[in-house]
């Protein structure tokens, strides 16, 4: 992981950006919009080995399409942190996201589940919410 580049994605990475989402079944509805707010990991030949990203509704983030080309490298955990670095230096006071696969993952970060009904109203505008993600996928909650 020493030689990754860590930054804010740009239009020109969009594509490789929709593959790897795709890799994992991961919605990409809403996501360009929001690309100003992702980071991506890109080796010395700027391939992109991992991203995550966050949306903006005032107060409350919500993170989301975690992806990493190659896992057990700790790129996706160093992903989540500068996501929630990003946060914070927003004002944020909360990240939400939604996963299907992911739950126990995100509770190292010290997200804690809670009822889709709980998540905070402005998240709901997200295309995530929207149905981009599944009704049955778990919402987690992280106070700031």
């Amino acid at each position: 992981m020493n030689d990754l580049l860590f930054r804010t994605a740009t239009p020109a990475d969009w594509p490789a950006i929709v593959n790897l989402l795709r890799r994992y079944d991961l919605p990409t509805e809403g996501a360009q919009a929001h690309l100003d707010a992702f980071i991506v990991a890109v080796n010395a030949e700027n391939e992109l080995k991992g991203v995550a990203g966050l949306e903006r509704y005032g107060k409350v983030g919500l993170l989301r399409s975690l992806a990493v080309a190659e896992q057990g490298w700790g790129i996706g955990a160093a992903l989540v942190e500068r996501i929630l670095e990003l946060a914070r230096s927003l004002g944020m006071q909360q990240v939400v996201l939604l996963t299907t696969t992911a739950a126990d993952y995100f509770l190292r970060f010290g997200f804690q589940r809670i009822a889709r009904s709980a998540a905070p109203a402005a998240a709901h505008t997200s295309a995530e919410f929207q149905g981009a993600c599944p009704a049955s996928a778990t919402v987690m909650l992280l106070r700031l």
